[in-house]
């Protein structure tokens, strides 16, 4: 048997903020509806709905010294103290974002240079064959960061990369919006590696769909809730229809996941793990059911979608790298990854944007 050109990760790292915010932190918010009313509902039943819904407890956000290239750095470097390599010997540099740099109060994006080119500075590598750029392709970013990475590898244009994935939402995110409780900080970043073999491993199969017709706005930049606030006419917040959101992810991945499991000749029965975008519990819950009905099971194993949001909240293109280096560094508990298990990497956001990779640990 002839021998092909695979991609495993051979190092992760994450950059967790230490800044703990607890859901009762919103108890004394002025929360408004997209039309500008004043919403009556006490805080404390908003928050209460909300828990129920999102699965969130609490969130992490970046300290007023940090912005989301110092969080990249961070889980850059612990992914390279994890992997031993020499960190001169990387090929590319990819971050996914979607807001570059923002500073505390302020929800001016800062991209130049772009976020790879911060981390590399940061990382002092000094080899001008290391190429930096970023990605902005919503929360399923950084999984489309290593569906590129992989193609640069079996190409044989590269051997070694590191797929960032960083983000400070709760800088963009308005106050005045139930929504902002969503949000949070963080970063995560894996090393990938290119390697000869004569059974498939690594990264063996992917799915994507780009919908824009309906869907484009679903997600979006625009102003404060609050018609009043000073800050309208200089600042843009993340905003969404949550409804339109769920529906369409509900509807619209298992399809995705279970495309990528037939490119890879699998069953559902052969996938150990599903590492799905952190965005809302209910929501991944209802997209993991109706994955496994695509296949006429009724119900599926307890433990194959490790969920992190309850503490971490929702990290945009940082979700899904912080998960997978948490579960390695056996920070999940009852979570583990084990050789030759199968698992998918799922993700959904602004675009509207799917996509999906199997790996075979």
């Amino acid at each position: 048997m002839s021998t092909k050109r695979f991609s495993k990760i051979v190092g992760s790292g994450s950059c967790i903020p230490t800044v703990k915010i607890k859901n009762d932190h919103f108890l004394n918010h002025d929360f408004f509806e997209p039309n500008g009313q004043k919403i009556e509902t006490p805080n404390q039943e908003i928050i209460e709905k909300f828990k129920e819904i999102t699965g969130i407890e609490e969130r992490r956000y970046a300290t007023d010294e940090q912005i989301s290239s110092d969080l990249a750095y961070q889980a850059a470097k612990n992914a390279i103290e994890s992997s031993a390599i020499d960190k001169e010997s990387l090929d590319y540099i990819i971050v996914a974002h979607n807001f570059g740099d923002v500073q505390p109060n302020s929800t001016l994006s800062n991209q130049l240079p772009c976020l790879a080119a911060k981390v590399k500075n940061h990382l002092q590598i000094e080899n001008p064959n290391t190429i930096c750029y970023d990605v902005l392709f919503g929360c399923p970013g950084w999984v489309q960061c290593m569906i590129q990475a992989n193609y640069y590898i079996k190409s044989g244009d590269a051997k070694r990369i590191m797929v960032i994935g960083s983000e400070t939402l709760s800088r963009v995110c308005d106050p005045f919006d139930r929504d902002s409780m969503i949000y949070s900080d963080g970063a995560g970043a894996v090393i990938l590696e290119g390697f000869e073999g004569e059974e498939p491993s690594g990264i063996i199969a992917h799915a994507m769909r780009t919908d824009t017709k309906d869907e484009a706005f679903f997600l979006r930049a625009d102003k404060s809730d609050n018609q009043e606030y000073e800050g309208n006419s200089t600042n843009h917040f993340i905003k969404m229809y949550g409804r339109k959101i769920y529906e369409y992810a509900i509807t619209n991945v298992p399809g995705v996941v279970k495309e990528s499991i037939d490119k890879a000749g699998l069953d559902i029965s052969d996938i150990k793990k599903i590492l799905i975008h952190q965005a809302n519990e209910k929501m991944d819950q209802a997209i993991i059911k109706r994955l496994f009905r695509l296949y006429h099971q009724k119900s599926y194993p307890e433990d194959i979608m490790p969920m992190i949001i309850q503490k971490m909240g929702n990290n945009s293109v940082a979700t899904v790298p912080i998960l997978y280096d948490q579960i390695v560094k056996g920070k999940v508990e009852n979570q583990e990854l084990k050789k030759g298990d199968f698992v998918v990497f799922t993700s959904i956001g602004a675009g509207m944007n799917i996509n999906s990779f199997v790996y075979k640990v």
